[in-house]
């Protein structure tokens, strides 16, 4: 990605709209992508409902239309069907802690005790609030990919915003724009939460020694009494806390409370020292940044339907209290703590939600994997594209343990147009299941059929097309076409392997959750010479371990390395 000085209100009139992809072409690569995760019987009943779908004047054709009608009168026809926000984010009740949440871990801090962790979260805040001005402004540099713009709408929703629980679906609120827009953040330490205002009264953001002054007296604040660990309730499942959130806010300080900690530009937590039975630092990194520990570390330490929340750990050898640094000129408010009356139906809830967050740290099963053997250039060296080289090195682990191909998509940006979000890339498909099939067959022409895998992959955005037909026969009130009832949807869709690359030229861990039991996650990033994998998996789910699957990984990739230089060396 590269960034040009240019307005980003200029970015959303410059961008093409979203185009359909032709029908015929997106029926051919479902049947493709089916193929090697379906039985025979079942793709020749799906091919001929596919078949009765495209007749010409059939439902396919008339779905299309609709389909395309939309797309010229809107900016973008997935947003309005958004399948993966509303059906996989705001519908689904488990927790959003790993289940939903993701984030990334920046390399480490060189600071060694409380004052060099609040100056460098003062620093990260002050950066929020350079880029809050920019969004604001509509200032904001537009981003690149490949020569081209992307759209910027997204950043206008990062701030200010939050989750809020529902029974039987989640909503989220933007307070950004508001006309009273929020001027504070809220700071999480010790598990209490506290307001600070980060605007001086001529409307300019305090500077770093300003805002490092309200941490320490934040940090210095005594711990409250009999003090209730409020934060961890937005661990719970999300019909629970719809129905616990309801409660909590119908006490007027509570409603306080917790509209501040909402309407908050963004969330700072101040963590304790997490002990290192995590393994490795990058490992403990993320653990700590996706879930906190566990109730007895930092997970209560938290606000989890915060859209974005800012974590700095103290150092393992802090011991004191951190010294008050010289205040700043201007006389500055101090930081409000948020206080919440704790009823005793609700106490045992939060008994509840700190069992069942332990579980699922101790569930969750995360590794970190830096593959230093080579990265991008090797690669791009044989003219063949990193990100398809990784998506077909993941196919090939999983079929070495499992003998079988599975369902697995690739999240993609689609920001290239406009209001565009993520997209879904269906990777595995007829070619992948032949290459990873053939692999451990020196008689079959591994190199061809990996070149044609990654033309595949280039084309198989499909999944958006798919659902976008399908609601549009709801839309338009049809009966709906056998093509969507067929229980092979649910199968192709039902993906075993989930995988984002992230492009990041600052040595971030990138990491997510496995958001359904039987999932495997991978997140990784390339330099010139390595690739790093965050791959996790949930322990209670006993076919799977992500031990194996990423030792496997590494095998792969070496592998495929030989192929390539056995290639070379006799072309």
């Amino acid at each position: 990605f590269k960034n040009e000085e240019i307005p980003s209100k200029l970015s959303i009139s410059r961008l093409p709209h979203l185009p359909v992809p032709p029908l015929r072409e997106t029926c051919e690569r479902y049947l493709s992508a089916l193929e090697p995760i379906v039985k025979e019987d079942e793709l020749k009943q799906t091919t001929w409902l596919m078949e009765e779908f495209l007749k010409e004047g059939g439902d396919g054709e008339k779905l299309q239309k609709s389909l395309e009608r939309k797309a010229c009168t809107t900016d973008n026809w997935v947003s309005l069907t958004d399948h993966g926000l509303q059906t996989q984010y705001l519908d689904c009740r488990e927790p959003l802690v790993v289940f939903s949440n993701f984030g990334f871990a920046l390399p480490q801090m060189d600071f060694r005790d409380k004052l060099g962790q609040i100056r460098c979260a003062a620093k990260l805040i002050t950066a929020v609030l350079d880029f809050k001005t920019m969004i604001d402004n509509e200032t904001l540099p537009v981003e690149y990919m490949r020569g081209e713009p992307l759209c910027m709408m997204q950043y206008c929703q990062a701030l200010s915003s939050c989750c809020i629980p529902g029974l039987k679906t989640d909503s989220l609120v933007f307070h950004g724009k508001s006309s009273n827009a929020p001027k504070h953040i809220t700071v999480a330490h010790n598990s209490q939460f506290f307001t600070v205002e980060v605007y001086n009264s001529d409307g300019t953001p305090i500077t770093v020694d300003q805002l490092c002054v309200q941490l320490e007296r934040i940090c210095n604040s005594p711990l409250e009494t009999n003090m209730e660990l409020v934060g961890i309730l937005t661990t719970l499942r999300r019909d629970s806390w719809a129905k616990w959130y309801d409660r909590l806010v119908q006490d007027p300080s509570n409603r306080e409370s917790v509209s501040a900690i909402e309407r908050s530009i963004c969330m700072l937590c101040l963590d304790g020292a997490m002990p290192q039975v995590y393994g490795k630092s990058g490992r403990c990194a993320v653990l700590q940044m996706l879930h906190g520990g566990g109730s007895q570390w930092n997970s209560a330490n938290r606000w989890f339907d915060k859209s974005l929340q800012v974590k700095e750990e103290t150092p393992m050898m802090y011991q004191k209290k951190p010294q008050m640094m010289p205040s700043p000129v201007e006389l500055l408010p101090m930081p409000q703590k948020l206080h919440f009356s704790i009823t005793p139906d609700i106490k045992n809830v939060i008994e509840e939600a700190k069992q069942s967050m332990d579980k699922i740290a101790e569930d969750l099963d995360l590794r970190v994997l830096v593959f230093s053997h080579f990265g991008k250039n090797f690669i791009k060296a044989h003219k063949l594209s990193p990100d398809a080289f990784v998506q077909m090195a993941i196919q090939l682990a999983y079929y070495r343990i499992y003998q079988q191909c599975c369902a697995s998509y690739e999240a993609a940006s689609m920001r290239l147009f406009r209001k565009g979000r993520l997209g879904v890339i269906i990777s595995t498909s007829s070619a992948s299941a032949a290459f990873v099939k053939s692999f451990d067959d020196p008689k079959k022409q591994l190199l061809v059929m990996f070149s044609y895998f990654i033309l595949e992959i280039r084309g198989q955005i499909i999944y958006g097309h798919i659902l976008a037909l399908k609601n549009q026969a709801i839309e338009d009130d049809i009966p709906m076409p056998g093509i969507f009832t067929d229980p092979s949807l649910d199968k192709a869709f039902n993906f075993r392997l989930s995988t984002s690359q992230v492009r990041t030229g600052t040595g971030c861990l990138c990491f997510a959750g496995p958001d359904q039991p039987e999932v495997y996650d991978f997140c990784y990033s390339f330099t010139d010479d390595d690739i790093t994998f965050v791959g996790s998996a949930w322990k209670s789910c006993k076919e799977n371990n992500v031990i194996q699957l990423i030792q496997t990984l590494e095998d792969a990739l070496l592998d495929m390395r030989m192929l390539l230089e056995n290639e070379t060396s006799s072309a």
